[in-house]
């Protein structure tokens, strides 16, 4: 099991230089594809490098709670703070928590613009989760180079992730070959603040791999512990528990249960670990 600590400070801002060209009657200044060449005041010529832009990460964003939900609506206004992004929400019009992967066959779906709680610009389908993730690519024609769905109401662990909307959503990112990252808060209280620096984290960590397309087209799952005391102690990638037993319980952020009795999902989770999941792109 490895156990990891997020980073709570985010990443500083990329500067782009701006070259300034410094003419005169008596400087030579041709420029070049790669770079501007300037002349300093002892005749001789220097060359400035020009540091070539990178290419924005693109997230198509969805959930299961509807368009409306303020989980969604914290994951959009976090995902705004990193540099470069083009972020495209696109989720059910209602409320649509435990529809798992469940599409509506042969039907053309409404599509409304929407914004979120905190009025960012969104697409909202009159349909389940899954649905928004296909009419975001097979209708909009959106090419995200990951989909992040939540943050949920409530956690997805073990064999819940059948039936979990946000997981059903992230696997039909997976079926047209895109990443996915679903994420889940934990009930009973809803701190969906504490589950951004990890969820920003893990885009970080992954980002060059995910512009360049060298990410594989699977679901991960991150479930997010509410502490009503104490605080979340890491990050654990644990196996996924074959059973729903005790799946839906009090999150104990003051256990201290030894990490290495932490086996799965279920048990790191309420012992006030972040679980962090690989999960099948299809249900069992």
């Amino acid at each position: 099991m490895q156990r990891r600590t997020p980073a709570l400070i985010l990443a500083a801002a990329l500067s782009l230089g701006t070259l300034a060209a410094c003419g005169s009657s008596g400087s030579s200044g041709p420029s070049g594809s790669d770079g501007a060449t300037t002349t300093k005041a002892d005749g001789s010529d220097t060359k400035a490098t020009v540091t070539p832009v990178s290419e924005p990460l693109t997230i198509l964003v969805g959930n299961d709670d509807g368009y409306s939900a303020e989980g969604i609506d914290t994951l959009v206004t976090a995902l705004l703070t990193l540099d470069d992004v083009d972020v495209t929400v696109v989720a059910p019009l209602t409320q649509q928590s435990g529809q798992g992967g469940k599409t509506t066959p042969d039907t053309e779906l409404e599509v409304t613009d929407v914004q979120t709680k905190g009025g960012y610009p969104a697409k909202a389908v009159d349909g389940y989760p899954a649905d928004a993730i296909n009419v975001a690519f097979d209708e909009l024609g959106i090419e995200p180079d990951v989909v992040i769905t939540g943050i949920n109401e409530g956690q997805n662990l073990g064999n819940l992730v059948d039936i979990s909307g946000t997981v059903g959503a992230a696997r039909a990112a997976a079926k047209h070959g895109v990443p996915a990252l679903a994420t889940s808060q934990g009930t009973t209280s809803f701190d969906y603040d504490s589950a951004i620096p990890f969820i920003l984290d893990w885009i970080k960590e992954h980002r060059d791999d995910l512009t360049a397309g060298k990410v594989d087209a699977g679901v991960t799952s991150m479930n997010i512990p509410s502490c009503e005391s104490g605080e979340i102690r890491g990050l654990l990638e644990p196996e996924v528990a074959d059973t729903v037993e005790n799946a839906i319980h009090d999150q104990d952020c003051e256990s201290t249960t030894p990490e290495a009795d932490l086996t799965t999902d279920i048990e790191a989770f309420n012992a006030g670990f972040v679980t962090l999941t690989p999960v099948p792109t299809t249900a069992n």
